[in-house]
């Protein structure tokens, strides 16, 4: 009888903690949407899907997340902002489509020369945390992540990072600035209008993560790819903050437990992501793949510290330590839970 009783027990405690978030009987489902700006199939859609399912499945069906990929319901330029004034309640955007509006934020996009995304996410998200910017005030960070560090694509093979005299890059966000400096003229287009531009020759190559290579299809064209650490672009994941207020104490504690480990599996996602694409890229079209080499590398730093400098200056203007910034983003454990 008392081995039975605690076998009850046990299953009752058991039921207890599985469906301890569930709605009570006649209590209505939270149902919040979630807009995003890149096709369904790109790393930051793959991941806020990933993020609806841990939140379903960790509340028992409490919250149920409507999401919407592709621009549907916020434009790219225009989430933020819609987050804020509630036309959606979650969304995800890049920080750097913006200039000067997040001002800490911009401080990742640096050239850091992070040596994957999953560092560069775990950074990115303990930087937030520490700092809670004022730029994010009328809305609550979710979580926070980074694309891989920057590759250089191209119809010909680079030599010298240093020198890219006469390579018309295709690039966005800081990277610009970056290859300006590496001596390139870097261009700024959507992707969508890349496979044309490189067909005709308009542009040489592309900088970015290398998953587009696979996923855009970049390998016909690009036959090199150079792993050079170029910077990164940023991306936050933010809540409308009168509907974070009004969530229930235990599913705030779900949204919370998530801000570190969504970061992580998302660096983590996406770098195996780059990675097999660049293998494919080799076995389907030939493409080699080079990185750069630790002296080219201490040079390319040498090159792009007016970067940081310029960084520091503009945002002391807005009395942001940006020193410190770079300082925490760029320590060796990068930690910061």
């Amino acid at each position: 009888m008392k081995v039975r009783l605690s076998s009850l027990l046990g299953a009752v405690m058991a039921l207890t903690l599985l469906y301890g978030c569930s709605p009570k009987e006649g209590e209505a489902v939270i149902e919040l949407s979630y807009a995003n700006f890149p096709p369904p199939e790109t790393f930051p859609c793959v991941q806020m899907e990933r993020w609806k399912e841990e939140v379903e499945k960790r509340t028992n069906g409490k919250v149920r997340i409507k999401t919407y990929p592709g621009g549907t319901l916020l434009s790219a330029k225009a989430i933020y902002d819609g987050v804020a004034d509630g036309t959606a309640a979650i969304g995800n955007f890049a920080m750097s489509y913006q200039p000067g509006r997040f001002p800490v934020s911009e401080a990742a996009d640096l050239p850091h020369f992070f040596p994957d995304s999953k560092t560069a996410s775990h950074r990115l998200a303990a930087l937030l945390k520490q700092e809670a910017p004022a730029e994010f005030a009328e809305t609550k960070i979710l979580t926070a992540f980074t694309c891989p560090p920057g590759v250089i694509m191209s119809s010909d093979p680079i030599a010298d990072v240093t020198n890219l005299k006469n390579a018309t890059l295709r690039s966005s966000g800081t990277s610009l600035e970056a290859l300006k400096l590496l001596g390139a003229s870097p261009i700024a287009m959507p992707q969508s209008d890349v496979p044309d531009a490189l067909h005709k020759g308009v542009i040489s190559g592309i900088v970015s993560s290398g998953e587009v290579m696979k996923d855009m299809n970049y390998a016909v064209y690009c036959k090199h790819v150079v792993e050079a650490r170029l910077p990164v672009i940023s991306f936050a994941v933010v809540m409308n903050m009168k509907k974070w207020e009004a969530l229930p104490e235990d599913v705030k504690k779900v949204f919370d437990d998530l801000y570190f480990e969504q970061a992580d599996w998302t660096g983590e996602y996406v770098d195996k992501h780059v990675e097999d694409a660049l293998e494919w890229s080799k076995a389907n079209h030939g493409v080699t793949v080079t990185r750069v080499d630790d002296d080219q590398l201490a040079k390319i730093k040498a090159i792009l510290s007016p970067m940081m400098d310029a960084y520091v200056a503009r945002v002391a203007e807005k009395g942001i330590d940006g020193k410190k910034l770079i300082e925490f983003l760029q320590r060796d454990e990068g930690n910061g839970k």
